[in-house]
């Protein structure tokens, strides 16, 4: 059995934890038995020293174990960023799995109320009409009848809210950061992520390696955490428990070069009406970045053994007639519907 001094000597130490021991002290978190104080010292103390692979595994495993479960039938694909780039940025990733469910991927959707934008995908797709406070059961049927469903972190990862008050009152990203995009509770086999932290994308590539999940893990060079326009993106490629590294250009694959004002939203009814204008084809730099963004999820739900760049230009064709059919749009009324 781990002890908080035992865990947290080692980190200031510099000395890597086992997964038993990240899965310890993680389990004591969610079950209320730390103290803001050891919760507080074991966040900052991670971050540090840096996360290693093995650390991170016993930490979602840990969430794993006392999350409410979610089963849906198939090859399902999660869409989702860490957030924290600060970039005000219009709901790129939520647009973009709208399209790729448009363009016939299973979308189930991890998220949460915006951390550091003014509006995160709960908040624009409350806006939009999309209900939120289903049960398990009904989110996994509305997978089913919609081809997309979102899960609320909070209410599958209730367990998290005791650690809510010290990663508040810290101010700073840590590893908690990265552990929603890493903890979907249905498990999906394909997932496109993108990652905000510099340095943090081969830490979630090689979690996805070591659990056998096909992903694309992905920072804009501008720092943004999805496939940037303004500028190129650094991408690493996991499938078949190996990691490959790729830069992505968008330039080219074709599209126009973006300014971050380009992509900048509002709040949540500013951005939601983004989403219905991109969605009806409304063309101009916001289609473009979320038609690369919903390539990538393609990319690596249809073909994660391609050449990602091969794979990736076929997924942004996909992903435009998903547009241009009406069949995201289509996507959407529907989710709207059946959530009701």
């Amino acid at each position: 059995m781990a002890s908080w001094p035992e865990v947290l000597g080692a980190l200031v130490a510099g000395e890597d934890l086992s997964a038993e021991q990240t899965g310890w002290a993680m389990g004591e978190i969610l079950a209320g038995q730390a103290t803001d104080a050891q919760v507080a010292g074991f966040a900052v103390a991670l971050r540090a020293k840096g996360e290693s692979i093995e650390e991170v595994l016993g930490l979602v495993e840990a969430m794993y174990a006392v999350a409410t479960p979610l089963s849906v039938p198939g090859r399902n694909l999660d869409v989702v960023g860490t957030g924290g780039d600060r970039s005000m940025s219009v709901n790129i990733s939520t647009m973009a799995a709208i399209v790729a469910a448009g363009a016939g991927a299973r979308v189930v959707k991890h998220g949460n109320r915006s951390a550091s934008s003014t509006s995160g995908t709960a908040d624009v797709l409350e806006v939009l009409g999309v209900r939120l406070d289903l049960p398990p059961a009904r989110v996994a049927e509305v997978a089913q009848e919609a081809g997309i469903t979102f899960c609320f972190a909070s209410a599958f990862h209730p367990a998290l809210r005791h650690a809510a008050v010290p990663r508040r009152e810290l101010g700073i990203g840590t590893t908690f950061n990265l552990l929603g995009p890493l903890a979907n509770p249905s498990r999906p086999a394909a997932q496109a992520i993108g990652c905000a932290y510099a340095g943090k994308p081969p830490l979630m590539a090689g979690v996805f390696a070591r659990r056998g999940v096909d992903a694309w893990v992905f920072r804009g060079d501008d720092g943004l955490d999805e496939l940037t326009t303004t500028t190129t993106s650094s991408l690493w490629v996991v499938h078949d428990g190996e990691v490959r590294e790729a830069t992505v250009d968008p330039a080219a694959l074709g599209l126009a070069p973006a300014t971050t004002d380009d992509l900048r939203g509002g709040d949540a009814a500013h951005n939601a009406d983004v989403v219905r204008r991109v969605l009806a084809g409304e063309r101009g730099p916001v289609r473009e970045a979320v038609l690369l963004n919903a390539g990538a999820a393609l990319a690596v739900h249809d073909e994660p053994a391609a050449d990602p760049l091969t794979a990736l230009a076929a997924g942004i064709r996909r992903a435009a007639e998903s547009v241009d059919s009406g069949a995201a749009a289509s996507t959407l009324q529907r989710w709207v519907e059946v959530s009701r």
